[in-house]
């Protein structure tokens, strides 16, 4: 038996895949809210690095909002894990050491809010999901829910990010444990605005006074970049073939990664710039050149190959005619929808990320980057439509990733199989189709009719309409990838 990562297996360890940082040694700064992949993968290995080269009381205490199994792997193995860069020239592994504690926020929800309120912590960041912010997509206001509003009156210990956030900020004000940043690391747009915008409204929805809140607590955005599939046996066996010594909590991904950060940090923060972080007075621009030239043609990409029957990004960056066709929408449509940030090219980005995608080694599936479709569309896609259409121009290739997803919504991918509509709003979309008439044209009147995700002009939109509709039209007579083979 392969013995299991930890202290004692450290030596076993090959020298290049030992950890920068020893947990133990470097006292908590950091709560972070979110331990999953991504972070364990980004955020948390900027953080060792930094330490590592600067110094600084920047422990993370990884706080996982229910699952108790990353939890329990982690304090098996002594808060170590392992990230591995995969790529075609092949794997390279490296064992974390950023995490001073773990916890389970389910299991001890008041441990959190008083850890938050410690001085010593002076950042939290999350990485939850957008769901987890509890803000309406179309409005970006906090939604009416009792589970919320029974975390925010306190009338039992918090469940919601909201509502462990509020009782947190209040019971660290009460205590004058001094400013904190609450930085949002989740891949939405204006994370940073909208968190401000989710504390605020949380705090006047039960009427507390805010005059703390506004005084002592930054909510700096920030762009997250770097492609982190799910773990699975084949990816932990291939750690362990590395490392000789088993990691349940092994994560891998790209080698490529980006975190841009608005540097706005009132108790101070780690050195992230040494490890090749950008700190910026303004992350939006290059959130937008992120959210549209990576994560729009991640989309286009996982709708057009699932419903083409290709399980993985990198099998459908190989179907004829699609990586032209999100070439067209980079240089067509999102790089004339917006001003990038000095020195960006969007063309070149967005071939960059084609090469990204084309990976072999990261076996994204289609049907993840498809999830929760409704939440991601407005920002990745949406935008660049409108922006273009405010232009005078016409988005076909922006309306070829609608259709797409529309047919995604139908759950039939062209072979006949069945495909996962995981959403928020999956019954809402099923109940549209399911009423649509038997047409491209029923079907997009149907979803362009949920206006939690289409604002009502661009909906009215009679160009972007029938763009979109001859496109499902094309579906229907040809397939997605005769279409795309066709499409010029």
């Amino acid at each position: 038996m392969i013995p299991l990562l930890g202290l004692g297996s450290l030596r076993r360890l090959p020298t290049e895949s030992r950890p920068l940082v020893r947990p133990g040694t470097v006292p908590a700064g950091i709560v972070h809210i979110g331990l999953g992949a991504f972070h364990r993968a980004h955020q948390a290995v900027y953080t060792e690095e930094a330490v590592a080269a600067a110094g600084g009381d920047w422990g993370i205490v990884g706080v996982a909002p229910r699952s108790t199994a990353v939890v329990a792997a982690l304090q098996a193995q002594d808060l170590l894990y392992s990230v591995s860069d995969m790529s075609a020239e092949g794997t390279r592994t490296r064992v974390v050491g950023a995490f001073a504690d773990a916890r389970v926020a389910a299991s001890d929800p008041d441990s959190v809010v008083a850890l938050v309120a410690d001085p010593a912590i002076r950042v939290v960041t999350l990485c939850a999901t957008e769901k987890a912010y509890r803000l309406d997509p179309a409005t970006g206001r906090l939604l009416d829910d009792p589970v919320l509003d029974a975390d925010l009156r306190g009338d039992r210990p918090p469940t919601t990010v909201p509502g462990l956030l509020f009782r947190a900020l209040v019971a660290r004000s009460r205590a004058d444990a001094g400013p904190i940043a609450i930085v949002s690391c989740d891949n939405f747009s204006a994370n940073g605005r909208r968190t401000r915008g989710m504390l605020e409204a949380a705090f006047a929805r039960v009427g507390h006074d805010d005059a703390w809140l506004r005084a002592n607590v930054r909510c700096p955005g920030t762009m997250v970049d770097r492609i982190v599939p799910a773990s699975t046996d084949a990816s932990r066996a291939a750690a362990a073939a590395v490392l000789g010594v088993r990691d349940e909590a092994a994560v891998y991904g790209e080698p490529y990664r980006q975190w841009v950060i608005e540097d706005d940090f009132p108790a101070g923060r780690p050195a992230w710039e040494a490890a090749g972080a950008v700190l910026t007075d303004d992350a939006g621009p290059w959130e937008r050149v992120k959210l549209r030239a990576l994560n729009g043609v991640h989309s286009g990409m996982a709708y057009l190959g699932a419903l083409a029957g290709r399980a993985t990004i990198a099998e459908a960056h190989q179907m004829p005619g699609l990586a032209d066709a999100m070439r067209r929408f980079v240089a067509e449509d999102i790089a004339r929808s917006f001003t990038p940030p000095a020195g960006v090219d969007v063309v070149a980005y967005g071939e960059s990320a084609l090469e990204r995608f084309a990976n072999p080694a990261i076996g994204h599936r289609t049907t993840q980057v498809a999830m929760d479709g409704t939440q991601k569309l407005p920002q990745r896609v949406l935008e660049t439509i409108r922006d273009r259409r405010a232009a005078g121009g016409t988005p076909r290739w922006g309306a070829l990733v609608v259709a797409a997803w529309m047919r995604y919504a139908r759950g039939v991918a062209d072979d006949g199989r069945a495909l996962e509509l995981d959403d928020p709003l999956a019954a809402e979309i099923r109940a549209a189709v399911a009423a649509a008439p038997p047409s491209p044209d029923g079907l997009a009147a149907a979803l362009f009719g949920l206006t939690a995700v289409f604002p009502p002009e661009l909906a009215a939109d009679e160009t972007v309409r029938a763009l979109v509709v001859d496109w499902l039209t094309d579906f229907d007579k040809h397939g997605v990838e005769s279409t795309l083979a066709g499409a010029g």
